[in-house]
């Protein structure tokens, strides 16, 4: 088996822009959001993709083109700055829109709680290379756990996969070299408490 292409599979299909459409598709699907009429459901997935997926990529092609960023992978922590800006305010914006629809409090609160993540590893790249892979995932965990807690639906089989693909995400990065033990694991736990604490008090 080749394990560099898996790691690279694992770090493509598990890459933060793709998390907040798994966790929307948990809500829509899983718990009491999967009542929601057919054009609120489309309606919430074409903003979601838009502000987590679409423009920061758009926003990545053209600092690539600018020179700003060496490749789509951003490995350089000092390339990060820019990124992670555009990153964080596309996470407000969503929040912004989301909040149109008051009973999707929670995916408000959960595109808070990701433009708080963005924020979060912008500040530590001034000084450390931090696992951008699994500060997302430590933010889905906690997502999943709150759901629980929250009692919207039984999140407990996603919580088992979301933790089970934090393992593989993790052995992925630390595989291909990108981060060290002590990155990858501050990445997750930082996204865990970012998460938690911005879903509660935000």
């Amino acid at each position: 088996m080749n394990y560099e292409k898996l790691a690279y599979g694992i770090s493509w299909v598990l890459h933060p822009f793709l998390l907040p459409l798994y966790m929307l598709a948990v809500l829509l699907t899983l718990t009491v959001f999967a009542r929601y009429p057919l054009g609120v459901k489309l309606y919430l997935t074409w903003v979601v993709v838009l502000y987590a997926a679409i423009i920061p990529l758009l926003a990545l092609g053209v600092l690539r083109s600018l020179g700003r960023i060496s490749d789509f992978r951003i490995d350089d922590r000092r390339e990060r700055y820019l990124p992670l800006l555009i990153g964080a305010i596309c996470y407000v914006l969503c929040a912004v829109t989301v909040a149109k629809i008051p009973s999707m409090v929670f995916m408000r609160k959960f595109m808070l709680a990701a433009a708080c993540c963005e924020a979060m590893c912008l500040v530590v790249s001034f000084y450390w290379k931090i696992s951008l892979h699994l500060t997302g995932m430590g933010a889905l965990v906690a997502t999943l756990v709150l759901l629980n807690l929250s009692g919207v639906g039984n999140m407990m089989v996603p919580l088992m996969v979301a933790v089970g693909c934090a393992g593989a995400l993790a052995s992925a990065r630390l595989y291909l070299g990108c981060h060290n033990g002590r990155q990858v694991l501050a990445g997750f736990c930082g996204g865990f408490a970012v998460t938690v604490l911005a879903v509660l008090f935000l």
